[in-house]
Formats: structure tokens, sequence, C-alpha cells
């Protein structure tokens, strides 16, 4: 276990075929207050680096060794070889397993200590799939590796902080999924994670509904009446402080998300298409519930970008700051998840944190200003 007070980051390349190693390599030039380990095999890197024209030296991880700054133009790798040959924009299913056992190796080494948080780049679904493993997603696969937790998705940005209570599931599955005992788990973990990973003491939740204007009193649909509504009252009565079900149509505007510290969107395309319309490529996805940090991109594999030299590291620089910041906040306040019974109101009118605050870089810091956000994706991998 390290002792070291500076934070030391676990970081996965995601998908090898994808932009995933050029990202990292683009990072690689970013100031970091941390060490970054790269999980991932040395010999795609250095080849995607020659071919992108990418300068930097790549160093070999020593665990027993102090823990030292990143250094720009520099990256420590501890060695995970691939199974194949990568050819950019064309992934192969034998590499699969290699993907997934980067992803096991930070998550245990954040388990036992050696890592205090991880990083995920992109990975495709399809591919992990086509090659036998039952995968929806990082979130998930990493809250397999911890235990019996609830694991929450969240993307944040400048513009809010949106977390799901449903992640991939085909749109007629959705309202089978919100049960009283998933929307309650979830908006507890969401308030339990933004008071001590965020140290917002006492976070306001906007909770949307799940039919159009929140069911009209029951005319568009009961969810909201026999689940929503109930939840809410319950957890309220308990101390915390929600707002809703609000009409997801109107969730999002300027007028509705003043004082709110996070959005509780019901799936996945209620909210996610407004918080990236205000800032894809800058969003950070945040992994909420688990006894580890995880981060990662907003994209996803973009194999048409791969070894082109045009992908955009914004995001995975904005998710290695953010990573950092939680770790920060945490040391700073080293309770685990408090009981969100615990979480009582204050009297309203106190200021409150509307997105990631300082987990993001902002651009008069000089986070790759100058590239577009070329970061569009084949598979939605960060999540």
């Amino acid at each position: 276990m390290k002792t070291s007070s500076l934070p030391r980051l676990a970081l996965t390349p995601g998908e090898p075929a994808g932009i995933g190693p050029d990202i990292v390599l683009g990072s690689a030039r970013h100031e970091a207050a941390a060490q970054i380990v790269v999980i991932g095999d040395p010999a795609v890197l250095e080849q995607r680096a020659r071919r992108i024209g990418a300068a930097v030296e790549l160093t070999a991880f020593d665990p027993a060794a102090p823990v030292t700054p990143h250094v720009p133009g520099q990256l420590c790798v501890l060695h995970q070889p691939l199974a194949l040959p990568v050819e950019p924009g064309t992934p192969v299913t034998g590499n699969a397993d290699c993907v997934l056992s980067a992803i096991k190796s930070a998550a245990e080494g954040c388990l036992d200590g050696q890592f205090d948080a991880m990083v995920t780049g992109p990975v495709s679904k399809s591919v992990i799939a086509g090659a036998g493993h039952a995968f929806s997603g990082h979130t998930e696969y990493i809250a397999g590796l911890c235990g019996k937790h609830v694991p929450v998705m969240m993307l944040a940005n400048d513009f809010a902080r949106v977390a799901l209570v449903t992640t991939h599931l085909p749109l007629n599955q959705v309202a089978g999924r919100i049960t009283r005992r998933r929307l309650r788990d979830v908006i507890s973990v969401v308030a339990a994670d933004l008071q001590a990973k965020f140290n917002i003491e006492n976070p306001r939740l906007l909770v949307c509904g799940i039919n159009p204007h929140a069911g009209e009193q029951g005319h568009l649909g009961n969810e909201e009446i026999e689940i929503v509504i109930p939840v809410a009252d319950e957890l309220r009565a308990e101390g915390l402080d929600l707002v809703g079900p609000v009409p997801a149509d109107t969730a999002f505007t300027a007028a509705s998300l003043e004082g709110v510290d996070a959005v509780v969107a019901m799936y996945h395309d209620q909210g996610l298409p407004v918080l990236k319309s205000h800032g894809f490529g800058k969003t950070v996805n945040i992994t909420l519930g688990l006894p580890v940090i995880r981060t990662s991109v907003d994209h996803g594999t973009a194999f048409d970008l791969a070894g082109s030299g045009r992908a955009d590291a914004t995001s995975l620089v904005a998710a290695i700051d953010c990573a950092v910041d939680m770790v920060m906040r945490r040391r700073q306040s080293p309770s685990s998840l408090p009981d969100p019974s615990s979480l009582r109101k204050q009297e309203p009118g106190g200021a409150r944190n509307n997105a990631l605050g300082s987990c993001l870089r902002r651009d008069d810091e000089g986070v790759a200003q100058s590239l577009p956000p070329l970061t569009r994706g084949n598979d939605d991998g960060g999540d």
C-alpha cells in the first residue's frame, strides 16, 4: 500500500483500436497533480505515438518506488500486454479479455490501496460482448469487482451534474426497471456522495419525472403517482432536499436548475443529450456509490479518428483533474458514504454548486483550447 500524500491514479486506455491510446498520449503533455500510471501495452502506445507524431517518453512503473508527480511529456506504464496486434480503426474481439483485465487491475489496485483513483478510456461494448462477455458498461463491471454496492452513473460539466436511475437499457425496458427500491437507492447514493466526495454539505437534487409532463396527474402514466412521488416524499421526510418530480422538458432550464446540485434523470437519453449539448468533449463521467473513485471520458471509441492525430484529449484531461480533486476532497473528509438520513435540511438561500467546480480545468488554464471536439464515437464507451 502506498503512503505518499501525492495521489497515484490508474489510467486505462480502453479499446486499443479506438482513440484511447491517442488521447492517453495527448493527455501526457498536460500537467497533473498526481502520478499517473497507464495500465496498457507500451508497444501499442509507442506505435500510436509514431503514427500521430506524439513525442512521449514511456517509463516502466515500479510499485516499490516512491510516488512521483507526473512529468509532462512522459508516461509511466504498467505493462498489460495485448493478445493480438492492433490496427487503428479495426477492433478485434481477441483483445477484449486484455481490455477487461486492465480495468480489473485498476479497480483491484484501488481497493488494495496501490492506487487512489482510476480513470478509464472508452471501450466498445459491442466488441467485448462479441468476445462472449456479458458487459453493459464500465459502471456495472467495476461495481461487480467491488462487491455489493449500488453504482450510480453521473456525468458532469460546467453546466450541470446528471445522475441516472437506469443506464444502458432499451427504452421499452426502462419503466419496468424503475422501482421504489431502485429510485430510493439512487437518490440516496447521489446525495451521500455529493456530500462525502464533493463536500456539498446539504445537496439539493432535482428529480425528473418518467413520463411526459411528469405524468400529468396520472393522465400520461401512473409511475409518478405510484413510484416517484412516494419515494421523494419519504426521503424529504428523512431530511433530503429534493425538488420534483419535474417534467423533463423543463428540468434543464435556468430557472429549474437554480440552486440545484444535481439532476436525477430516469434514463440515459432523458438527461445526457442535454448535458452533452452544453459541453461534449469537456464532460466527465463519474461513478458514485462505490468504495473506489472512478472517472472517465464522455465519449466513445471513435474508430474513424483512431491514429489520425485529430482526437481531442480534453475530456480525459478533465477526468484526470476531477479524479485528483475527488481524492483530495475525500482526504479532507475521510468518512465513507454517510447515512442518507443524516443529510438534514438547512435554511434555504445558501450558495449552491451547480457543476463540477474545481473538478474541471477552465479554458484559461489551457486545456486543448485550440482543438476541435473531435471525439465523436462509435460507442458510448465512457459509460
